[in-house]
């Protein structure tokens, strides 16, 4: 079913490639860019207004959605090797290509960079959705939910709760200085491995930089804002370093924005670095609208890289025309509901729900691949150009 990966070895060369690609991040340019943080050499700077233009031009109409296989609870089951499952990513990407989906997003761990095998891994998961028609947007830091990840087995979702397993990257521990290095070789790791491949559509850098995920306050670090302030413009640098043939992102999600005077410190450092401008919206169309009107001053291509909250109004009929009309690109939460439950409600970390309510919050097909919403898929379809 599956193509060999091109990066895979069947020679036993695996654990030496990895080994010569963590000691070219010891010896080699990224090295250097590493060694004057946290002022490291940002190498190439952000593109040109021009060559984003350009870049999305070529890509066409992106449309797709946020994508956990369903029987992962969070990014690290998805990509250890104990639950890495490729059969069904390769069944669920299908299902989305299906529905005219033409990439995913995908959100990745630093703690699965030192696990064996994560980049053939990678690697294989990159061929399976070239092999549908799929792009990858890769995720490489998320602020959002539990800051106390630990690789190995993961706990099982909490009953009737939404996203009760997701965990953030780095760690609050991981956040400190002195693992910073780690954070580097990840990040110079990642981005090597695919840095001109053409099946890759980007790299948004960081999820949610600023989301204080306040469910886990009692455990949240009291000075994550800084923390993170200063750290992100040091994970653009890492990435520059590498010079990807892909963009650059993070995407804006709260506050203002087209006003420099009034946008947060963390905001400024997202757009600021950015190649093409992501944000996220789960409110009502005009509202979603009128963030696109905020952010097109800036000249550069605008992709919503979040979206989908039906009790709230941010439904697939209401928002995906305006993003074609618009043209920018358009991710939904959740493709097959599974294991992350986010057909549940927010609120219902407060008040978990026995049964799914009527009204699903996020995700677009039930276990077995039916649309949630016939009418949905037909939208999607029909905008897309996949319509049968």
């Amino acid at each position: 079913m599956f193509r060999q990966s091109r990066h895979a070895t069947h020679d036993g060369s695996t654990v030496a490639r990895r080994t010569a690609l963590k000691l070219s991040l010891l010896a080699g340019p990224a090295a250097a860019a590493f060694a004057h943080a946290p002022h490291a050499d940002a190498g190439p700077g952000q593109w040109p207004v021009d060559r984003a233009q350009h870049w999305c031009q070529s890509q066409g109409w992106l449309v797709g959605t946020n994508y956990v296989v369903s029987n992962a609870v969070n990014q690290l089951e998805m990509f250890q090797a104990d639950t890495y499952d490729p059969q069904r990513i390769d069944a669920e990407l299908r299902m989305a290509r299906s529905i005219g989906f033409n990439t995913v997003r995908v959100f990745l761990h630093d703690q699965l960079w030192p696990q064996d095998g994560f980049q053939d891994r990678l690697a294989q998961f990159v061929d399976i959705a070239a092999s549908r028609g799929v792009k990858p947007l890769f995720v490489l830091f998320d602020s959002c939910w539990d800051p106390l990840p630990k690789a190995g087995p993961q706990r099982a979702p909490r009953a009737g709760v939404h996203n009760s397993g997701w965990v953030q990257s780095p760690g609050a521990v991981e956040l400190d200085e002195p693992r910073h290095r780690s954070l580097h070789d990840y990040v110079v790791g990642v981005l090597s491995q695919f840095r001109d491949d053409p099946r890759v559509l980007g790299w948004d850098l960081w999820n949610e930089p600023d989301n204080p995920s306040r469910m886990y306050r009692a455990v949240e670090r009291p000075n994550k804002q800084e923390v993170v302030a200063s750290l992100l413009p040091e994970v653009f640098r890492w990435a520059r370093s590498v010079d990807p043939i892909q963009p650059l992102t993070s995407g804006v999600w709260q506050g203002v924005w087209g006003d420099p005077d009034r946008r947060s410190a963390i905001s400024s450092i997202q757009l600021d670095n950015s190649d093409v401008i992501t944000f996220h919206s789960y409110a009502k169309p005009a509202d979603f609208e009128a963030r696109i009107d905020e952010l097109s001053h800036f000249g550069r291509p605008v992709m919503c890289t979040e979206y989908l909250a039906r009790s709230m109004g941010s439904t697939v009929e209401d928002i995906l025309p305006i993003a074609r009309r618009r043209g920018v690109g358009a991710y939904s939460w959740g493709l097959v509901a599974g294991k992350t439950q986010t057909y549940l409600p927010w609120n219902s970390w407060q008040h978990p729900y026995a049964q799914p309510p009527r009204l699903w919050f996020s995700d677009l097909l039930r276990a077995d691949g039916k649309p949630y919403r016939d009418d949905e898929a037909r939208t999607i379809r029909q905008l897309t150009g996949a319509a049968r």
